[in-house]
């Protein structure tokens, strides 16, 4: 799965976060490592919604690219 990231240099390195997934953000010191850091974030975020919405009626929906 691809998600669009929007990165920021800081003083301290890289801010990096998903418009796609409110609150899910993350850093590093340099562009890659902000890159790879976001990639657990957005695991971990992936998971926890699993987690929040197990036992929910759900259901998906496909969406084609723009």
């Amino acid at each position: 799965m691809r998600y669009k990231v929007n990165l920021q240099k800081t003083e301290e390195g890289y801010s990096i976060c998903v418009p796609g997934l409110p609150g899910c953000w993350s850093q590093g010191k340099t562009e890659a490592e902000a890159l790879e850091n976001i990639k657990d974030a957005i695991q971990s975020y992936v998971e926890t919604v699993d987690e929040l919405t197990q036992g929910k009626e759900t259901r998906f929906v496909e969406v084609a690219n723009a």
